[in-house]
Parts: structure tokens; C-alpha cells; sequence
């Protein structure tokens, strides 16, 4: 528990700072808490210790997850890759879906999403870096997966997610930020209702915030290496 409770004041405190250093409100960035991995207790900590959101990738686990604190007013966020035979789950037990790159996908998430349930947020999952192992709209067709995916009665659409290729060069990290925040800003000034740039991890999360990320993704930071639940 004290671990858990000092990690995220550490990152905390990173978060602020790096949105200080560019004249930006701290309050204007999510942290988004990476628990894939971990036991059900780190997350009962990290939420003892004031953290609202979290962030799992593996459905199976994340939903004995969700069941478990089901009463304790956390915010689900899926953020990792998400096949079809999964979205009926995923639309019914989480809050946010940040990896949606296909219009079939988005589609079945709001044709599944509970009636009684608030639309459910989503960003589109842009391939910054051009990996081709790396799943993701590339920039060139995000727009018209925006077009099709806006008007889709079960989803709200947020924004955009990226991962870009790892380096330890701020510049180069911040580099690739700054063509998703550019290509969120194009899509803006298309009309698109979008407030969200899910970017950054716990290695460059700096570069990140100083590029516009309204999320940060950060799991090892708080959590430490990944456990077995």
C-alpha cells in the first residue's frame, strides 16, 4: 500500500511539473493507472490512495477486476487490441475503449452497448511511426474512420490514442506526439466534437503532456513490474 501511494505521488508530481513547464493546468491531464497484470489488492490500494482510473488490456482478467470493486465508482478504460468476438463484453463493462481502428469494431461496440448505459467514450487508435506490427488507423484514413464512427448512436467519440515507437530521445518522442496532437487538431477543425489525446507512457510521459496528451497511460511506475493476478 505504501509503495502504491508513494508511486503515484511521484508520478503525480511528474505530471505536474511537465504541465507547469508548458504553461499548462495540471488538472487537464488524466492519469490513467495501467493495472493489466496486477492483483485485485494493487488496485484496492491504488484506489485507497485517491486513483479513479485504470486501465486493463486482457479482457478475462479485467472483468473479475471490474466485478470485484464493482460499487467503488472507478472508470474502466480498455486499451488494448480488440477483436470482434470480444466487443459485446467490453461494451458492456467498461467506460472507455481507447484502441478502436476499424469501423466494423466501433459498429459492434455501439450496437452492443447497453441500452441503459451512458454512450460509451472512445478514441481512435491512430499508427504513429508506421510499425507495421503495431495496430492502428494509419494518420492518412483517420478522418474517414472519424466520419463513420461519429454519428454511431452507442459510442461518443473523445479522440485519439497513439504508441509511438520507443526511444529515449525526448526530441524524437516528442516528434511523434506532435503529429497526432497536429492530425487531433485538423480533425477539429473538420467539426469534429473531440477533447481527448491518449499519449504517453511512464518513459515519456514528459513529451507527452508538453505535446497536448489530455491521458497519460502509466502502469509500471505505480505498479512496478507486472505480477500474475
Amino acid at each position: 500500500m505504501t509503495d502504491i501511494t508513494n508511486n503515484l505521488q511521484a508520478v503525480r508530481k511528474r505530471i505536474a511539473a511537465a504541465a507547469t513547464a508548458c504553461g499548462r493546468d495540471p488538472s487537464d491531464v488524466m492519469l490513467l493507472a495501467v493495472s493489466k497484470g496486477q492483483p485485485m489488492a494493487a488496485i484496492v490500494n491504488a484506489a485507497a490512495a485517491g486513483q479513479r482510473d485504470f486501465g486493463e488490456n486482457y479482457l478475462q482478467d479485467a472483468t473479475a477486476k471490474i466485478l470485484g470493486v464493482a460499487d467503488s465508482g472507478l472508470s474502466w478504460h480498455f486499451i488494448g487490441h480488440l477483436q470482434s468476438n470480444k466487443t459485446r463484453e467490453v461494451a458492456a463493462s467498461f467506460d472507455w475503449v481507447h484502441t478502436v481502428d476499424s469501423v466494423r469494431i466501433a459498429r459492434r461496440l455501439s450496437d452492443q452497448r447497453p441500452p441503459a448505459a451512458a454512450p460509451l467514450n472512445i478514441c481512435l487508435q491512430v499508427r504513429i511511426g508506421d510499425e507495421a506490427t503495431k495496430s492502428g488507423v494509419r494518420p492518412e484514413d483517420a478522418a474517414a474512420l472519424a466520419a463513420a464512427v461519429a454519428p454511431l448512436g452507442g459510442l461518443r467519440l473523445r479522440g485519439l490514442m497513439c504508441i509511438p515507437p520507443p526511444s529515449e530521445d525526448q526530441s524524437i518522442q516528442r516528434a511523434h506526439f506532435a503529429s497526432l496532437r497536429t492530425l487531433f487538431e485538423a480533425l477539429r477543425a473538420d467539426g469534429f466534437k473531440m477533447d481527448t489525446l491518449s499519449m504517453g507512457m511512464s518513459a515519456d510521459l514528459e513529451a507527452a503532456i508538453a505535446e497536448g496528451a489530455t491521458i497519460v497511460r502509466v502502469g509500471t511506475a505505480i505498479f512496478g513490474p507486472r505480477r500474475k493476478s
